[in-house]
């Protein structure tokens, strides 16, 4: 943590293991905004959003992470079957919601985002459907740790929005096969060729009411000025 411009700011380097799948992890964030995560079987960082893309390049600290790697799962097989059943299991019940990442306009590529909250441990699978059909070629879903020891996850599915859409994100938290499902269908939108109409008449109309303006300011200031 550091400060800048008297305001903090976190820097969150996270790697975890666990018995399960993933079996281990590693994700970046800063100001619990996902920059990457990290795909051990290629030892690449990964970026969430393609405008971090050129700060994935930096692999300078990969044997670092490695090493981390091999402590992590070293600790789960030493340690873990001494406190199996011994101490309490934490569980969060994963909550879903889906939005746009872009302005909604009909017939204009845009992308779903599927956000997962209250996750704990980071073990789910995330699945789309349209008009309840499995949707296949969504990308990787992205996990990465909170304050407080939680986590937290995304996935992206890239689509174009028509009227008639309804999708939805189904997220299996697979230790104990609970099921969240959240739902899309398009609200409060306006199709592309309605909304570039409306943008051009009010363009229009500010332009008339600016020419209306000028005409009467300059027959203002042409009128004699009364003398005393």
């Amino acid at each position: 943590m550091w400060r800048d411009d008297l305001q903090n700011h976190t820097f969150l380097h996270t790697v975890y293991c666990q018995d399960g799948s993933p079996g281990v992890g590693l994700s970046e964030a800063y100001d619990e905004d996902q920059l990457f995560f990290f795909n051990f079987s290629q030892n690449t960082r990964v970026p969430r959003l393609p405008e971090f893309a050129d700060w994935a390049q930096e692999q300078g600290d990969a044997p670092a992470i490695l090493f981390d790697k091999e402590f992590c799962e070293s600790m789960i097989q030493q340690i873990g079957p001494q406190v199996d059943g011994k101490i309490p299991v934490s569980r969060g019940f994963p909550i879903a919601e889906v939005f746009t990442l872009k302005p909604l306009e009909f017939g204009k590529p845009n992308t779903l985002v599927c956000f997962v909250s209250n996750l704990f441990p980071p073990m789910l699978t995330v699945n789309w459907q349209h008009h309840s059909v499995p949707v296949e070629g969504f990308g990787p879903t992205f996990v990465s740790a909170v304050d407080g020891l939680s986590f937290q996850a995304f996935s992206y599915l890239n689509f174009t929005p028509e009227p008639s859409d309804i999708f939805s994100c189904i997220v299996t938290h697979e230790i104990d096969r609970y099921t969240a499902i959240a739902y899309w269908v398009p609200r409060n939108a306006l199709p592309s060729d309605l909304l570039e109409n409306v943008l051009c008449g009010v363009a229009f109309g500010l332009g008339v009411l600016g020419i209306i303006v000028g005409i009467v300011l300059i027959i203002y200031f042409r009128k004699p000025c009364s003398g005393d």
